[in-house]
Formats: C-alpha cells, sequence, structure tokens
C-alpha cells in the first residue's frame, strides 16, 4: 500500500526518520516543519508553524488529498522537563495538533493519523511506575497535553470517522539535530569537548539503572505497518527496540564509537556544562569543518533530556523503566533492533554527515589534549 502521507515536525527524531522510509517505500510525502528535514529521499517540504492556525490553512489549501497523517510536531518550553508539567506548553501541543487537522477534515479528507505519546504516559517523570507499563491500564491521573491530543483525536473519530494509532515509544534515538529529545547529538558534542580539553569521557549521569531505548528507525518502519494494518486501528502501543540497556554498560561501545577512550563515571549536569563550552564547539567545528557550528543549533533542548535520562540528579537508585511490547507483536510488527548496534548506526551517520568528527580525529584530539594536560 501506498498513499499521500503528511508528516508534521518532520524535521524531528521521529520525522525525520519516518519522512525517509516512506519515501523510500514509494510513497508521496509531504513534510510540514520549519526546517527541511535532512533526508536524500524525494519529498515536498512545506516551512509551517503550526501555533499558526492562517499559516496551516494556506499551507495546507496548496497540498492535494492527504490518505495519512504522522503527528511527531511538539512544543516543548525552554526548560525541557520543568515545562512538562506547564499548562501553557499542554495547551500549545492540543491547538497545534487541532491547526493540523482541522483543515483537513474541513475540505472533507479522512486521513489515517498517526499519533506518539510516551512513558509520561505511565506517569515516568512523576514517580516509579509498575514493571512492565501496560497499554490497557487506566490513564495515569496527571495532566498532559498527551490526553488532550487523545481526546481531541477520539472525538474527531467519532464525528468524521476517522482512524487512528496511537505509538508510546521509549527513550527515541536518531539522527535529527537540533530538537527537544534526541540524545545522540549531545553525546558525541561532549565528547568531541571533553577530548579538546583532555578530559575523560566517563558516563556523566548518576546511579545505573534498567531502561529500554527505540530506534527512530524502528518508529518509523511501525509507522509504515500502521498505516495499512487494520489491528493497529484504533489501538495503542508501546514501542522498544525489544532489548533492555543500562547507561553505564553500554557506554563503553559509545565511546568506541566516537573515537574516546571510556573513563570511569563522573556525574556532570550537562544542561550546565554544555552551553559554557559554546565558544569552544564553535572553534572545533570551525577547525574540522563541521556542519553544524553552533552548539545550541546542533542539540536544541537535548541537554536537558540527557541529563533527565542519565538520572544525573537521582539521589538514590532510579526503579527501572520498562513497558510491556506484547500488544504490538501481537498485532502483528515484531521487528526489533539491538540497542548498542543502533548507538554505532546513529553516530556513524552524524560522522558521516559532517556533523560529528571521525572517530580517529576525535581520537588524535584527545591525545593532544592529555599531551597538554600532561605538560602543564
Amino acid at each position: 500500500m501506498t498513499g499521500h502521507v503528511l508528516i508534521a515536525g518532520a524535521s524531528g527524531v521521529i520525522g525525520q526518520a519516518a519522512c525517509a522510509e516512506f519515501a523510500s517505500r514509494g510513497w508521496r510525502v509531504t513534510a510540514l516543519s520549519r526546517r527541511r528535514p535532512a533526508v536524500s529521499a524525494a519529498f515536498t517540504h512545506l516551512a509551517v508553524d503550526l501555533t499558526d492556525p492562517a499559516a496551516c490553512v494556506a499551507a495546507l489549501a496548496t497540498v492535494g488529498p492527504v490518505t495519512h497523517v504522522v503527528y511527531a510536531a511538539l512544543y516543548e518550553e525552554p526548560d525541557l522537563v520543568a515545562g512538562w508539567r506547564s499548562q501553557a506548553q499542554m495547551r500549545t501541543n492540543l491547538a497545534m495538533l487541532r491547526n493540523l487537522l482541522e483543515p483537513l477534515l474541513e475540505r472533507g479528507d479522512r486521513p489515517h493519523v498517526s499519533l506518539f505519546q510516551g512513558t509520561k504516559a505511565y506517569g515516568v517523570h512523576i514517580r516509579p511506575f509498575p514493571v512492565p507499563a501496560r497499554e490497557r491500564w487506566p490513564r495515569h491521573d496527571h495532566a498532559n497535553f498527551y490526553w488532550l491530543q487523545e481526546d481531541f483525536i477520539r472525538d474527531k473519530s467519532a464525528e468524521h470517522r476517522l482512524t487512528f494509532t496511537i505509538f508510546r515509544p521509549q527513550v527515541v534515538f536518531g539522527e535529527a539535530v537540533g530538537v527537544a529529545m534526541n540524545i545522540v547529538p549531545v553525546i558525541g558534542a561532549w565528547a568531541v569537548m571533553r577530548a579538546a580539553e583532555g578530559l575523560p569521557f566517563g558516563f556523566p549521569g548518576g546511579p545505573p539503572y534498567i531502561l529500554e531505548a527505540v530506534d527512530a528507525r524502528l518508529i518509523a518502519r511501525a509507522l509504515v505497518w500502521a498505516a495499512s494494518s487494520e489491528r493497529a486501528r484504533g489501538e495503542t502501543f508501546n514501542i522498544t527496540n525489544g532489548d533492555v540497556f543500562v547507561w553505564h554498560n553500554v557506554w563503553p561501545v559509545i565511546a568506541e564509537s566516537l573515537g574516546g577512550a571510556n573513563a570511569p563515571p563522573e556525574r556532570v549536569v550537562l544542561a550546565k556544562d554544555m552551553p559554557a563550552r559554546a565558544d569552544l564547539w564553535r572553534k572545533l567545528a570551525g577547525r574540522f569543518r563541521l556542519a553544524e557550528p553552533a552548539l545550541d543549533a546542533l542539540i536544541g533542548h537535548s541537554h536537558h533530556y540527557a541529563d533527565f535520562t542519565f538520572a544525573t540528579h537521582a539521589r538514590k537508585d532510579p526503579a527501572p523503566a520498562i513497558v510491556s511490547t506484547i500488544k504490538l507483536r501481537q498485532a502483528g510488527f515484531c521487528d526489533c533492533v539491538d540497542t548498542e548496534d543502533m548507538f554505532r548506526a546513529h553516530i556513524a551517520a552524524l560522522q558521516d554527515a559532517n556533523i560529528l568528527p571521525a572517530s580517529e580525529v576525535v581520537a588524535r584530539i584527545a591525545a593532544a589534549g592529555s599531551n597538554q594536560e600532561t605538560n602543564a
């Protein structure tokens, strides 16, 4: 099956992967985002501010009939984690979805909508949840834009006979830069700057705990599956790579891929440490002719997300954050990804795109920085 898929938030970590996957499978793809996605396959890009209703109406008037919508757009406040409880953040995310979908419905389109939530649906940002979290549980009793968007979609589904699928990914990793929640560019940039300063590249977070990851490319394949599967209609699915990991245990793989020498853990608050080194990154980017010299444009808000996911501020061992993916597999989507291979692949992709320097370059930087430290 192919059709015309409209991907909102197409420059984000999920949206960019979805754009590449649908386009590679012969779909007509219209990508909506302020920045053009870094995708080589054929697609149409519309630069649209989803918070502007009039802009959405004008942009969508230029687009032909839409059979599917992947809604991966997201508004986050500058203080990412604190913003998760902000009523303004919740209202904005609901308005963005409404601004996109209502013009399509008013003109008669009835697309299948794929929408995203996450483990905040289980209150991971509030308190530990029982392991594993299951989709059939009652809603976690806290305010969240997930519930506002879901209620909106369910109301529109009843009114217009829309179909929809809701995905709840675990921590998502991909190749998009300058976004709210993609830790790969954060880790990469931090590794390069630590090497340049002759500092060790140890895990910067808190105590170990068991976690799950999900590759953005795996989510993209699940979106293609949901586009045509009757068993995905009206359902909510957790999605993960299929294995588990502990940051401390996967860190040597990350260090090797980046060209840094793994070192013992050293707790560092990246949301404070990295902005203070913006000038250093600019110098390194110029020296090695990297594609993005502005650190904030490279990492977006994701250094805040890294501190949260690394449990940097934890005073005791965090509870495991595990979700069940049985429902998705029983529905027919059984794909999986090795998490160590995922880190290798995404780091290599950023190196190939000249966003991060090659691992051998980082190794040379580290050696030079270490010699400077020794000579000092």
